[in-house]
């Protein structure tokens, strides 16, 4: 029993080691990007709310988390490319 846990073990490390590269950058890139969507859903609501002096700060604070998500969809796709 000992050793088929072993072995189970075993294989289960090399499959998760020989066919994914990138697993974990891939991993936290997502989490980024699903921390900025969250962001940006966040400044939209905002919207709603804020003065009209307010809104231009806002407005620069969506563009900025843009221009991340753009960066960190590019990295995906570069270790995508690198991985296949």
């Amino acid at each position: 029993m000992l050793m088929r846990t072993i072995i189970l073990y075993a294989i289960m490390t090399v499959c998760a080691v020989a066919f994914h590269e990138n697993t974990f950058a891939v991993f936290e890139l997502r989490e980024l990007l699903l921390e900025r969507t969250l962001n940006l859903w966040e400044l939209f609501e905002q919207l709603e709310y804020v003065t009209a002096e307010q809104r231009a700060v806002v407005y620069s604070d969506i563009a900025n988390i843009q221009a991340e998500i753009n960066s960190i969809i590019e990295q995906l796709i570069l270790l995508d490319k690198q991985q296949h």
